[in-house]
């Protein structure tokens, strides 16, 4: 069941906000909740595959990645409950409401999982840094806080994750003509 075509039932609440701003932030934190499982489950596929010379560096950074998003459903989670929503955060969900493309099957190679990681946290850090402003046009300053939390974590993975892939242009650019002549 997509949340889609699930009718959000908000729960009272003390929180002196009005029924309609909860009711689209529950939908915009139910949203990322859905698309950030969907991101560690990927992550976590390329944890468990991933291959080659950087094996064992990747696969205790695609871990630590893992568990730094699982931290952050929960915390998306909470957030939809402390606000009287009920958290949709099944796998299927997940599956059906995701931003993200489905991850690559096909590939085995370190890189290859630096790319498509990267590829995927991308559109994610982007989805983060419109659900800051739309939780602080709905006047949710802590939603928007916590938004920019882990917004500011995922520019770090995602800068991370970068630097693995501008290392290998670096290091091939810096055989230059001029360079190899003078070896």
């Amino acid at each position: 069941m997509s949340l889609n075509n699930h009718k959000q039932k908000l729960y009272p609440t003390r929180i002196d906000m009005s029924v309609g701003s909860r009711a689209q932030i529950v939908e915009l934190l139910n949203a990322t909740l859905a698309t950030t499982l969907d991101l560690k489950t990927q992550v976590k596929q390329a944890h468990w595959n991933v291959k080659g010379m950087d094996f064992y560096q990747l696969h205790l950074l695609f871990d630590e990645m893992a568990t730094e998003l699982e931290e952050y459903i929960d915390l998306v989670a909470e957030r939809v409950t402390a606000l009287g929503g009920f958290a949709v955060g099944t796998a299927r969900v997940a599956a059906a409401d995701s931003i993200l493309p489905e991850f690559p099957f096909d590939i085995l190679d370190g890189k290859e999982y630096v790319t498509a990681l990267a590829d995927r946290y991308a559109p994610y850090a982007q989805h983060l840094r419109v659900a800051i402003d739309k939780a602080a046009e709905l006047g949710d300053a802590d939603t928007a806080d916590l938004y920019t939390e882990i917004s500011r974590a995922i520019d770090k993975r995602l800068w991370f994750l970068e630097a693995h892939l501008q290392g290998s242009a670096t290091t091939a650019s810096a055989a230059t003509p001029e360079k190899v002549a003078a070896r």
